[in-house]
Protein backbone atom coordinates (compact mmCIF):
# COMPACT_ATOMS: atom_id res chain seq x y z
CA UNK A 1 0.00 0.00 0.00
CA UNK A 2 1.71 3.75 -0.72
CA UNK A 3 1.48 5.52 2.09
CA UNK A 4 1.90 9.62 2.06
CA UNK A 5 5.21 9.36 3.15
CA UNK A 6 6.18 7.56 -0.01
CA UNK A 7 3.72 9.93 -2.29
CA UNK A 8 5.57 12.89 -0.79
CA UNK A 9 8.63 11.69 -1.74
CA UNK A 10 8.03 10.57 -4.89
CA UNK A 11 6.34 14.17 -5.76
CA UNK A 12 9.62 16.11 -4.14
CA UNK A 13 12.34 13.72 -5.90
CA UNK A 14 15.17 16.08 -7.79
CA UNK A 15 17.38 15.03 -9.83
CA UNK A 16 19.91 16.71 -7.93
CA UNK A 17 20.30 19.56 -5.13
CA UNK A 18 18.74 22.22 -7.37
CA UNK A 19 15.76 21.89 -9.86
CA UNK A 20 16.60 20.60 -13.09
CA UNK A 21 14.35 21.46 -16.28
CA UNK A 22 13.75 17.90 -17.16
CA UNK A 23 11.67 17.91 -12.99
CA UNK A 24 10.14 20.10 -14.24
CA UNK A 25 9.00 18.18 -17.22
CA UNK A 26 8.55 15.22 -15.51
CA UNK A 27 5.63 16.78 -12.88
CA UNK A 28 3.67 18.24 -15.85
CA UNK A 29 3.82 15.37 -18.04
CA UNK A 30 2.60 13.40 -14.84
CA UNK A 31 0.24 15.79 -13.58
CA UNK A 32 -1.36 15.94 -17.19
CA UNK A 33 -2.07 12.25 -17.10
CA UNK A 34 -3.33 12.12 -13.90
CA UNK A 35 -5.96 14.94 -14.90
CA UNK A 36 -6.42 12.66 -17.95
CA UNK A 37 -7.28 9.39 -15.54
CA UNK A 38 -9.03 11.51 -12.60
CA UNK A 39 -10.99 14.29 -14.19
CA UNK A 40 -13.60 12.03 -15.80
CA UNK A 41 -13.96 9.99 -12.63
CA UNK A 42 -14.98 13.06 -11.11
CA UNK A 43 -16.76 14.48 -13.31
CA UNK A 44 -18.66 11.48 -12.63
CA UNK A 45 -18.72 11.50 -9.23
CA UNK A 46 -20.27 14.87 -9.04
CA UNK A 47 -22.55 14.42 -11.93
CA UNK A 48 -24.22 11.63 -10.01
CA UNK A 49 -25.34 13.90 -7.49
CA UNK A 50 -26.50 16.62 -9.68
CA UNK A 51 -30.51 16.88 -10.99
CA UNK A 52 -31.16 15.92 -14.73
CA UNK A 53 -32.18 19.44 -15.60
CA UNK A 54 -28.20 20.09 -14.38
CA UNK A 55 -27.47 17.18 -16.51
CA UNK A 56 -29.56 17.85 -20.04
CA UNK A 57 -28.71 21.26 -19.98
CA UNK A 58 -25.10 20.57 -19.68
CA UNK A 59 -24.39 22.86 -16.77
CA UNK A 60 -20.58 23.25 -16.82
CA UNK A 61 -20.22 24.18 -13.19
CA UNK A 62 -18.49 21.27 -10.65
CA UNK A 63 -20.84 21.62 -7.87
CA UNK A 64 -24.35 20.63 -7.96
CA UNK A 65 -25.75 23.96 -7.96
CA UNK A 66 -29.61 23.91 -7.90
CA UNK A 67 -32.58 27.07 -8.30
CA UNK A 68 -33.74 28.27 -5.47
CA UNK A 69 -37.70 27.47 -5.54
CA UNK A 70 -40.46 28.92 -3.45
CA UNK A 71 -44.38 28.12 -3.46
CA UNK A 72 -46.46 29.89 -5.08
CA UNK A 73 -50.01 31.22 -4.10
CA UNK A 74 -51.53 28.53 -7.22
CA UNK A 75 -49.45 25.46 -5.48
CA UNK A 76 -46.65 25.86 -8.38
CA UNK A 77 -42.34 26.16 -7.85
CA UNK A 78 -41.45 29.67 -8.43
CA UNK A 79 -37.79 30.98 -8.82
CA UNK A 80 -36.32 33.34 -6.55
CA UNK A 81 -33.99 35.64 -7.63
CA UNK A 82 -32.32 39.00 -6.54
CA UNK A 83 -32.97 42.33 -7.82
CA UNK A 84 -30.45 44.71 -7.81
CA UNK A 85 -31.59 48.27 -6.99
CA UNK A 86 -30.72 51.23 -8.66
CA UNK A 87 -29.34 52.49 -4.83
CA UNK A 88 -27.61 48.86 -4.67
CA UNK A 89 -29.94 47.56 -2.53
CA UNK A 90 -30.88 44.05 -2.91
CA UNK A 91 -34.30 42.23 -2.52
CA UNK A 92 -35.38 38.87 -2.97
CA UNK A 93 -38.13 38.28 -5.27
CA UNK A 94 -40.15 35.48 -6.87
CA UNK A 95 -40.64 35.09 -10.93
CA UNK A 96 -44.11 35.06 -11.75
CA UNK A 97 -44.24 35.89 -15.52
CA UNK A 98 -42.29 37.15 -18.45
CA UNK A 99 -43.22 41.17 -19.56
CA UNK A 100 -40.80 41.87 -22.35
CA UNK A 101 -37.73 42.89 -21.28
CA UNK A 102 -39.21 43.04 -17.78
CA UNK A 103 -40.36 40.74 -15.40
CA UNK A 104 -43.14 40.52 -13.05
CA UNK A 105 -41.84 39.66 -9.78
CA UNK A 106 -43.07 39.61 -6.31
CA UNK A 107 -41.01 39.96 -2.94
CA UNK A 108 -40.61 36.67 -1.67
CA UNK A 109 -41.69 37.32 2.12
CA UNK A 110 -45.13 38.41 0.31
CA UNK A 111 -44.89 35.59 -2.24
CA UNK A 112 -48.90 35.19 -1.48
CA UNK A 113 -50.50 38.26 -1.57
CA UNK A 114 -50.61 39.39 -6.14
CA UNK A 115 -51.39 42.62 -5.29
CA UNK A 116 -47.47 43.11 -4.49
CA UNK A 117 -46.13 42.25 -7.53
CA UNK A 118 -44.63 44.24 -10.06
CA UNK A 119 -42.17 44.91 -13.11
CA UNK A 120 -38.72 44.62 -12.81
CA UNK A 121 -36.01 44.60 -15.45
CA UNK A 122 -34.72 41.49 -15.83
CA UNK A 123 -31.23 42.69 -16.21
CA UNK A 124 -31.42 44.15 -12.53
CA UNK A 125 -32.37 40.13 -12.25
CA UNK A 126 -29.72 37.82 -10.23
CA UNK A 127 -30.56 33.79 -10.40
CA UNK A 128 -30.39 32.68 -6.56
CA UNK A 129 -28.71 29.13 -6.16
CA UNK A 130 -27.64 26.50 -3.65
CA UNK A 131 -25.44 24.00 -3.62
CA UNK A 132 -27.90 20.73 -3.24
CA UNK A 133 -26.56 17.35 -3.59
CA UNK A 134 -29.35 14.91 -5.30
CA UNK A 135 -29.00 12.14 -2.82
CA UNK A 136 -32.00 11.20 -4.32
CA UNK A 137 -30.42 9.64 -7.16
CA UNK A 138 -29.44 7.01 -5.32
CA UNK A 139 -31.83 6.07 -3.09
CA UNK A 140 -35.06 6.47 -5.53
CA UNK A 141 -33.67 3.85 -8.11
CA UNK A 142 -32.41 1.49 -5.44
CA UNK A 143 -35.48 2.16 -2.86
CA UNK A 144 -37.93 3.51 -4.76
CA UNK A 145 -42.12 2.57 -3.98
CA UNK A 146 -42.49 2.24 -7.91
CA UNK A 147 -41.57 -0.58 -10.71
CA UNK A 148 -40.59 2.65 -12.57
CA UNK A 149 -38.72 4.27 -10.47
CA UNK A 150 -37.13 1.04 -8.55
CA UNK A 151 -33.87 -0.36 -10.22
CA UNK A 152 -32.92 -3.83 -9.19
CA UNK A 153 -29.41 -3.44 -8.26
CA UNK A 154 -29.34 -6.34 -5.84
CA UNK A 155 -30.27 -8.77 -8.60
CA UNK A 156 -27.98 -7.56 -11.39
CA UNK A 157 -25.17 -7.19 -8.26
CA UNK A 158 -25.73 -10.77 -7.41
CA UNK A 159 -25.34 -11.91 -11.18
CA UNK A 160 -21.98 -10.01 -12.00
CA UNK A 161 -20.70 -11.22 -8.54
CA UNK A 162 -21.73 -14.55 -9.50
CA UNK A 163 -20.26 -14.55 -12.84
CA UNK A 164 -17.10 -12.34 -11.62
CA UNK A 165 -16.19 -14.92 -9.10
CA UNK A 166 -16.90 -18.53 -10.73
CA UNK A 167 -14.83 -17.05 -13.83
CA UNK A 168 -12.08 -16.03 -11.89
CA UNK A 169 -11.74 -19.04 -9.96
CA UNK A 170 -11.98 -21.25 -13.40
CA UNK A 171 -9.76 -19.18 -15.02
CA UNK A 172 -7.17 -19.70 -12.29
CA UNK A 173 -7.16 -23.31 -12.02
CA UNK A 174 -7.40 -23.64 -15.54
CA UNK A 175 -4.85 -21.49 -17.05
CA UNK A 176 -2.32 -22.47 -14.17
CA UNK A 177 -3.17 -26.07 -15.14
CA UNK A 178 -2.30 -25.36 -18.95
CA UNK A 179 0.52 -23.17 -17.99
CA UNK A 180 2.26 -26.08 -15.39
CA UNK A 181 2.28 -28.63 -18.50
CA UNK A 182 3.58 -26.14 -21.01
CA UNK A 183 6.53 -24.37 -18.59
CA UNK A 184 7.52 -27.96 -16.48
CA UNK A 185 6.78 -30.65 -19.24
CA UNK A 186 9.01 -31.64 -22.37
CA UNK A 187 7.21 -32.67 -24.88
CA UNK A 188 6.88 -32.88 -28.87
CA UNK A 189 5.52 -29.18 -30.13
CA UNK A 190 5.72 -27.80 -26.81
CA UNK A 191 6.79 -24.63 -28.05
CA UNK A 192 4.57 -24.98 -30.49
CA UNK A 193 1.43 -24.34 -28.74
CA UNK A 194 2.91 -21.89 -26.90
CA UNK A 195 2.51 -19.68 -29.97
CA UNK A 196 -0.74 -21.17 -31.11
CA UNK A 197 -1.98 -19.81 -27.70
CA UNK A 198 -0.26 -16.54 -27.71
CA UNK A 199 -0.97 -15.65 -31.71
CA UNK A 200 -4.90 -16.22 -30.61
CA UNK A 201 -4.67 -13.11 -28.96
CA UNK A 202 -3.86 -11.08 -32.68
CA UNK A 203 -7.75 -12.57 -33.38
CA UNK A 204 -10.29 -10.07 -32.98
CA UNK A 205 -13.42 -11.06 -30.31
CA UNK A 206 -16.11 -10.08 -32.75
CA UNK A 207 -14.33 -12.63 -34.91
CA UNK A 208 -15.14 -15.68 -32.96
CA UNK A 209 -18.72 -14.19 -31.43
CA UNK A 210 -20.97 -16.20 -34.08
CA UNK A 211 -19.56 -19.68 -33.66
CA UNK A 212 -18.99 -19.20 -29.74
CA UNK A 213 -22.75 -18.09 -29.60
CA UNK A 214 -23.65 -21.54 -31.76
CA UNK A 215 -22.01 -23.32 -29.41
CA UNK A 216 -23.34 -21.80 -26.19
CA UNK A 217 -26.29 -22.25 -27.95
CA UNK A 218 -25.96 -25.93 -28.23
CA UNK A 219 -24.89 -27.35 -24.99
CA UNK A 220 -27.85 -25.36 -24.03
CA UNK A 221 -26.33 -22.70 -22.02
CA UNK A 222 -28.63 -19.64 -23.76
CA UNK A 223 -30.30 -17.37 -21.16
CA UNK A 224 -27.55 -19.20 -18.15
CA UNK A 225 -25.14 -17.30 -16.55
CA UNK A 226 -23.19 -20.25 -16.74
CA UNK A 227 -23.18 -19.39 -20.86
CA UNK A 228 -21.31 -15.91 -19.97
CA UNK A 229 -18.64 -17.41 -17.51
CA UNK A 230 -17.69 -21.02 -19.52
CA UNK A 231 -16.57 -19.10 -22.93
CA UNK A 232 -14.54 -16.50 -20.35
CA UNK A 233 -12.41 -19.46 -18.65
CA UNK A 234 -9.68 -20.09 -21.26
CA UNK A 235 -7.16 -16.69 -21.63
CA UNK A 236 -4.08 -16.51 -23.81
CA UNK A 237 -2.76 -13.50 -21.64
CA UNK A 238 -3.21 -16.12 -18.51
CA UNK A 239 -1.84 -18.68 -20.19
CA UNK A 240 1.35 -17.25 -21.15
CA UNK A 241 1.55 -14.80 -17.84
CA UNK A 242 1.55 -17.80 -15.84
CA UNK A 243 3.95 -19.78 -17.90
CA UNK A 244 6.64 -17.36 -17.82
CA UNK A 245 6.38 -17.19 -14.34
CA UNK A 246 6.12 -21.00 -13.41
CA UNK A 247 9.49 -20.88 -15.74
CA UNK A 248 11.43 -19.36 -13.09
CA UNK A 249 10.50 -22.04 -10.67
CA UNK A 250 13.48 -24.63 -10.09
CA UNK A 251 12.92 -27.86 -11.70
CA UNK A 252 15.04 -29.51 -8.98
CA UNK A 253 12.03 -28.83 -6.48
CA UNK A 254 9.97 -30.48 -8.74
CA UNK A 255 12.17 -33.60 -8.86
CA UNK A 256 12.87 -33.47 -5.28
CA UNK A 257 9.04 -34.01 -4.87
CA UNK A 258 8.66 -36.81 -6.98
CA UNK A 259 11.90 -38.72 -5.12
CA UNK A 260 9.68 -38.38 -2.48
CA UNK A 261 6.66 -40.29 -4.29
CA UNK A 262 4.49 -36.85 -4.82
CA UNK A 263 2.18 -36.96 -7.64
CA UNK A 264 1.99 -34.79 -10.38
CA UNK A 265 -1.44 -33.62 -8.87
CA UNK A 266 0.36 -32.76 -4.95
CA UNK A 267 3.31 -30.87 -7.26
CA UNK A 268 0.90 -28.70 -9.09
CA UNK A 269 -1.25 -28.54 -5.87
CA UNK A 270 1.63 -28.00 -2.90
CA UNK A 271 4.77 -26.63 -4.92
CA UNK A 272 3.15 -24.92 -8.46
CA UNK A 273 0.57 -23.08 -6.79
CA UNK A 274 2.28 -21.55 -3.70
CA UNK A 275 4.82 -20.38 -5.52
CA UNK A 276 3.02 -18.49 -8.36
CA UNK A 277 0.93 -16.71 -6.11
CA UNK A 278 2.16 -12.89 -7.04
CA UNK A 279 1.17 -14.10 -10.68
CA UNK A 280 -2.23 -15.73 -9.52
CA UNK A 281 -2.99 -12.53 -8.15
CA UNK A 282 -2.39 -10.52 -11.44
CA UNK A 283 -4.38 -12.98 -13.36
CA UNK A 284 -7.06 -12.83 -10.43
CA UNK A 285 -7.43 -9.27 -10.69
CA UNK A 286 -7.51 -8.66 -14.22
CA UNK A 287 -10.07 -11.33 -14.86
CA UNK A 288 -11.96 -9.75 -12.11
CA UNK A 289 -11.89 -6.16 -14.42
CA UNK A 290 -12.47 -8.02 -17.05
CA UNK A 291 -15.27 -10.06 -15.94
CA UNK A 292 -17.00 -7.06 -14.26
CA UNK A 293 -16.70 -4.86 -16.66
CA UNK A 294 -17.46 -6.99 -19.52
CA UNK A 295 -20.54 -6.20 -21.70
CA UNK A 296 -20.61 -7.66 -25.50
CA UNK A 297 -21.01 -10.98 -24.63
CA UNK A 298 -23.19 -10.94 -22.18
CA UNK A 299 -25.21 -8.66 -24.34
CA UNK A 300 -25.42 -11.46 -26.76
CA UNK A 301 -25.95 -14.35 -24.64
CA UNK A 302 -28.62 -12.71 -22.28
CA UNK A 303 -32.11 -11.30 -23.09
CA UNK A 304 -33.88 -12.12 -20.09
CA UNK A 305 -34.31 -9.47 -17.29
CA UNK A 306 -33.38 -12.01 -14.50
CA UNK A 307 -29.85 -13.25 -15.34
CA UNK A 308 -28.86 -9.44 -16.33
CA UNK A 309 -25.30 -8.57 -14.86
CA UNK A 310 -24.91 -5.24 -13.89
CA UNK A 311 -23.34 -3.65 -16.77
CA UNK A 312 -26.11 -4.87 -19.02
CA UNK A 313 -28.60 -3.82 -16.34
CA UNK A 314 -27.56 -0.29 -16.94
CA UNK A 315 -27.68 -0.03 -20.52
CA UNK A 316 -31.26 -1.07 -20.02
CA UNK A 317 -32.17 0.88 -17.45
CA UNK A 318 -31.31 4.66 -19.82
CA UNK A 319 -34.86 3.58 -21.87
CA UNK A 320 -36.89 2.02 -19.18
CA UNK A 321 -37.10 5.41 -17.25
CA UNK A 322 -37.31 8.21 -19.41
CA UNK A 323 -33.33 8.29 -19.95
CA UNK A 324 -32.86 9.42 -16.24
CA UNK A 325 -29.48 10.46 -16.72
CA UNK A 326 -28.55 11.78 -13.45
CA UNK A 327 -30.02 8.19 -12.02
CA UNK A 328 -27.97 6.41 -14.44
CA UNK A 329 -24.49 7.93 -13.38
CA UNK A 330 -25.73 7.50 -9.71
CA UNK A 331 -26.09 3.60 -10.61
CA UNK A 332 -22.52 3.27 -12.55
CA UNK A 333 -20.58 4.96 -9.71
CA UNK A 334 -22.10 2.56 -7.56
CA UNK A 335 -21.09 -0.37 -10.34
CA UNK A 336 -17.34 1.17 -10.15
CA UNK A 337 -17.24 0.43 -6.54
CA UNK A 338 -16.60 -2.95 -5.88
CA UNK A 339 -13.20 -3.16 -8.33
CA UNK A 340 -11.92 -0.42 -7.21
CA UNK A 341 -11.55 -1.82 -4.08
CA UNK A 342 -10.18 -4.46 -5.13
CA UNK A 343 -7.31 -2.68 -6.95
CA UNK A 344 -6.88 -0.03 -3.98
CA UNK A 345 -6.44 -3.40 -1.12
CA UNK A 346 -4.60 -6.23 -4.11
CA UNK A 347 -2.35 -3.22 -5.84
CA UNK A 348 0.73 -4.60 -4.12
CA UNK A 349 0.66 -7.63 -6.15
CA UNK A 350 0.30 -6.36 -9.55
CA UNK A 351 3.41 -4.73 -9.65
CA UNK A 352 5.07 -7.47 -7.22
CA UNK A 353 3.48 -10.13 -9.88
CA UNK A 354 4.20 -8.48 -12.95
CA UNK A 355 7.87 -7.22 -11.85
CA UNK A 356 8.93 -10.78 -11.00
CA UNK A 357 6.78 -12.48 -14.13
CA UNK A 358 9.60 -14.11 -16.24
CA UNK A 359 12.33 -11.48 -14.76
CA UNK A 360 14.28 -13.73 -12.03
Amino acid sequence: MITATDLTTFLTRRRGRALHWTDVVAHLYLAFGLALVVLPVVWMLVSSVKSQRALVENDPRLLPWEQVTVLGSEGRQLSVFTLVRDDGTRLEVAFLAPRGRNALVVPVAEVGDATRAFEAPRDRLVRKETVAPQIGNYTKPLFGTGDTDRFPFMRFFWNSTFVTTMATLLTLLVNSMAAFALSKYRFRGRDAIVVIIVSTLLIPPTVILVPLFITVQGLGLFNELWGVIIPAIASPTGVFLLRQYMLTIPDELLEAARMDAASEWKIYWRIILPLAAPALAVLAILSVIWRWNDFMWPLIVLTKSEVYTLQLGLSTFKGEIADNLDHLLAMTVLTLLPVTLVFVFLQKHITAGIANTGLK
